[in-house]
């Protein structure tokens, strides 16, 4: 089969481009001595978690106790990246397959009592790591001395063992080659507040890092062990437009039909903000939703539902109607969660096709009264 069988909307996954992504990031932990553990949020599918774990990921990370069920099918070592806050999250965490290593990363005493009540029920072990804010200001402890506190809270917990540190830069969105000052600053608050763990008697085991921003920078900050990079894999236009990848570095991209004309200077396609999202471009000057792999001058400027505009008022090109286009979205782990199917292509042919296994919630229907 051939791209012009699909119906579109459709995201396609260059599987060439994939494999290239995939090599890279497991070539650069290896050069670096990181163990990687990935975030799937980004694909939530078996398919690229399998070929992360070939690769020589050593576990994987997760954002939900859906993604985590899932990802327990081929992975025994999976970390929780997320506040395990709430007695039922914790639940449905500790009922994940009883032989999987379950890591969760936290910043609260309450998400502590609730993870180690869980696990106390369960009859299993889970590490945690303490989640420290470097300057995300989203989640994290803002300080070492409440970090360690922390810390000593978790060690006095039978069913919990402290397993590390976990920090997410962010806040760190400037293009590569304009992130000297900020990993320079992160460093030495990082040295900082480590330097505290030790002098505690409290060595973090693992410091695990993130972002795939800053991912080819990490091994400038100290004691650095594990990584766990998402959208390296597919990549997407804030990626390219940072220089952490280049644009043919861009795995994914929606696969889109021009349906209208009517308006001179523009042409709109079936991918709307149900089918690309609506996140603009971060971290560098840029507008719009998207843009055209086939037309890289031409941008998605603006979006209904179900409708794209397409600004042709930079280009030469003139489409036709029912021509075909793919699209790079913006930002990739918000549009992935938009699809129940990639389709895996090399060139023009489609060669394989894959569900994204863990989109949603997982939620089970409440039966009627």
């Amino acid at each position: 089969m051939t791209l012009d069988r699909l119906e579109t909307p459709a995201a396609v996954v260059d599987l060439d481009r994939l494999d290239r992504n995939l090599k890279r990031g497991a070539d650069y932990t290896r050069e670096h001595g990181f163990a990687l553990r990935p975030h799937i949020k980004t694909h939530k599918s078996l398919f690229v978690a399998a070929a992360q774990l070939r690769h020589g990921a050593q576990g994987l990370t997760c954002a939900t106790p859906f993604e985590t069920e899932v990802m327990s099918s081929i992975c025994d070592d999976l970390l929780n990246a997320y506040p395990p806050v709430g007695a039922d999250r914790a639940r449905r965490l500790l009922a994940v397959a009883p032989k999987s290593r379950i890591t969760v990363a936290l910043d609260s005493v309450a998400a502590v009592d609730n993870i180690a009540a869980a696990a106390r029920a369960a009859g299993r072990k889970v590490g945690v790591y303490v989640e420290i804010d470097v300057g995300m200001h989203r989640v994290g402890v803002t300080s070492s001395a409440n970090a360690i506190a922390l810390a000593r809270y978790i060690t006095a917990q039978p069913s919990l063992e402290f397993s590390g540190v976990e920090l997410y830069p962010g806040h760190i969105r400037e293009s590569v080659e304009s992130q000297d000052a900020a990993l320079e600053q992160l460093a030495t608050e990082l040295s900082r507040t480590l330097e505290a763990f030790d002098d505690a008697g409290l060595t973090p085991p693992t410091v695990s890092a993130g972002s795939t921003p800053t991912l080819w920078r990490t091994h400038e900050l100290p004691r650095i062990t594990e990584i766990r990079p998402g959208s390296y894999v597919y990549n997407d236009r804030t990626t390219t437009a940072i220089g952490a990848c280049a644009w043919d570095d861009c795995a994914l991209s929606i696969l889109t039909t021009v349906v209208s004309t009517t308006v001179a200077g523009q042409a709109v396609i079936d991918a709307g903000s149900k089918a690309l999202g609506r996140e603009p471009v971060r971290g560098a000057a840029g507008e719009g939703f998207g843009q055209l792999i086939e037309h890289p001058e031409v941008l998605v400027t603006r979006m209904s539902e179900e409708h794209g505009m397409l600004d042709l008022g930079t280009s030469t090109w003139r489409p036709e109607i029912g021509e075909r286009v793919r699209v790079v979205p913006n930002h990739v782990c918000v549009t992935v969660s938009l699809y129940d199917l990639m389709y895996g292509v090399r060139g023009d042919r489609l060669e394989t096709s894959w569900p994204v296994d863990a989109r949603g919630r997982g939620h089970k229907p409440v039966p009627n009264a």
